[in-house]
């Protein structure tokens, strides 16, 4: 009986030491026009320690990543996305660094969508 709730024991502990995935797919939208904010919005995911992988569409404003959830967490890459101008939802870019897009970038403004976002 003793040995039996100790493996039971055991069991469970391993259980949350293992509630983080190393490597997980995840997804969110992702506010953005063109070629420019792809490249922005990547290089900035996949720099964070954690992020093994991140793509961006932008014709469905899908971002799609894996991470190791023991170092970085969802929340984590939206607050960084939104810091380099790209808003997803619960984390707005600041004001300044939004501002600060090249005009193509600006989704804000629906006039945006119909320039021509051809090769940026």
């Amino acid at each position: 009986m003793k040995t039996t709730l100790l493996t039971l024991l055991a069991l469970v502990v391993m259980g949350i030491g293992h509630a983080q995935e190393k490597n997980k797919s995840v997804s969110f939208e992702v506010k953005g026009n063109c070629g420019m904010c792809k490249s922005r919005i990547e290089k900035t995911a996949i720099k964070m320690k954690g992020v093994k992988f991140a793509t961006w569409n932008a014709d469905t404003k899908a971002f799609e990543a894996i991470i190791d959830e023991r170092k970085c967490s969802i929340n984590d890459i939206k607050k960084q996305i939104a810091e380099v101008g790209h808003d997803s939802e619960g984390f707005t870019a600041p004001q300044e660094v939004y501002d600060n897009l090249p005009e193509c970038c600006k989704y804000r403004d629906p006039e945006t969508q119909k320039m021509d976002h051809g090769k940026h």
